[in-house]
């Protein structure tokens, strides 16, 4: 029987050598000049001059060293809505906001946020990855928290602005990518509980390395049967900022212990697999992925449907299902997927104080998986799927 990884490596990247460094189609150059000319316009406009050229790369930066800490790119971009308008939105220095006491983030906790990367090519251009899936997903949070949203074309736009003002912040090939964090929060004062009168929508950027310190070694995850991330009827689902603090317990409980992360269970039978803290998690048996269904209680995350196609494509059967704690003692390997952490291989769990070692390394379907995945996302494979949006 042909090993999974040797299938991944003979149907996805047989033509890995010939698409080298093709990457999408452009964008037409009409769009590029209008996106470059606004986001130029927005900083002529909103912006101290700059001391630098925009060709001018970040070079006091360590590139080699980018870990996942936050270093702030120099603009952020900034669209406020009232009456569920959103006016023109404008770039500004990255800097402090001005933010009522009473803000229905602050004291209700109204706010949601998403996290995109902008990549640079071999040729230099920069590139997304999907960036209309974030807006989609930005629309069905703000639904689920009584917000209005960006429309797709505003969040793009918005996205695109920001990377093109910060594209010296975008490490070179191979080194990093710049982490975007969209923000769409209850601005306005409010005391009752009730839905914020105003709302703004802010975007910041950072450049990053591996979110794991580990790099691309294995984790080491402790299964958490006290603590639980989403409950079913909650907020699970979406990426509202509500559902990050309550598990920073349970992940300095488990880094203290010398785990990487946290594998959560479902609230109800405390017996199937949830989600890891901040990414999702597939098992490998055989021929057949799996991974725990989007039902509520587990984010749907743009990676994990990416890699679901990806390995589909590829021959694998992945099913997407209730998956009992128990099957990791079959698993042939085991593996997170995020927009931070990628594809991360898991090289132990632990729970209640067995520890089940999983596949890792070079030949493993997960580091394949990742390996055609990142190709797509920095253009050194083909993207047939028009998943990719360059930008300049």
């Amino acid at each position: 029987m042909m090993r999974p990884a040797t299938m991944i490596r003979n149907a996805c990247l047989r033509n890995f050598s010939q698409s080298l460094r093709v990457g999408s189609a452009f964008l037409k150059s009409g769009d590029f000049c209008r996106y470059t000319s606004q986001a130029a316009a927005s900083l002529q406009q909103d912006c101290e001059p700059s001391a630098y050229s925009d060709d001018e790369s970040a070079d006091h930066m360590d590139w080699d060293n980018l870990g996942f800490g936050l270093t702030p790119a120099d603009y952020m971009y900034t669209m406020k809505c009232s009456n569920d308008y959103f006016e023109k939105g404008r770039l500004s220095r990255y800097g402090k906001i001005e933010l009522s006491p009473s803000s229905g983030v602050l004291n209700y906790g109204q706010g949601l946020f998403e996290g995109m990367k902008a990549y640079r090519k071999e040729d230099g251009q920069l590139v997304l990855f999907r960036p209309d899936q974030n807006a989609i997903r930005l629309q069905t949070g703000a639904e689920r928290m009584c917000m209005p949203s960006p429309s797709i074309d505003q969040f793009i736009d918005a996205v695109k602005q920001t990377a093109l003002a910060n594209k010296r912040w975008v490490p070179p090939p191979g080194k990093g990518s710049l982490y975007i964090r969209p923000l769409l929060v209850g601005s306005g004062p409010i005391l009752g509980l009730a839905p914020a009168p105003e709302y703004t929508f802010l975007v910041f950027a950072s450049p990053v390395g591996n979110y794991f310190k580990e790099g691309l070694a294995p984790l080491n995850l402790y299964v958490e049967d006290e603590f639980h991330r989403a409950t079913p009827g909650g907020a699970g689902g979406v990426k509202a900022i509500s559902n990050y603090a309550p598990v920073l317990k349970a992940i300095s409980r488990a880094k203290n212990r010398g785990f990487s992360d946290v594998l959560y269970l479902d609230s109800v039978n405390k017996k199937n697999l949830e989600e890891v803290s901040s990414c999702n998690i597939f098992i490998l048996k055989g021929n057949i992925i799996s991974t725990p269904a989007t039902s509520g209680t587990i984010l749907a995350g743009i990676t994990r449907k990416s890699i679901i196609e990806i390995a589909s494509d590829c021959g694998f059967q992945v099913e997407e299902r209730a998956i009992p704690v128990d099957e990791l003692l079959e698993a042939d390997e085991v593996f997170c997927t995020g927009t931070a952490v990628v594809v991360a291989p898991v090289g132990s769990i632990t729970y209640r104080g067995k520890r089940i070692e999983f596949k890792t390394g070079a030949q493993s379907v997960s580091r394949e998986l990742y390996s055609t995945l990142v190709g797509i996302q920095t253009g050194l494979i083909k993207d047939n799927k028009g998943w990719t949006v360059e930008i300049n």
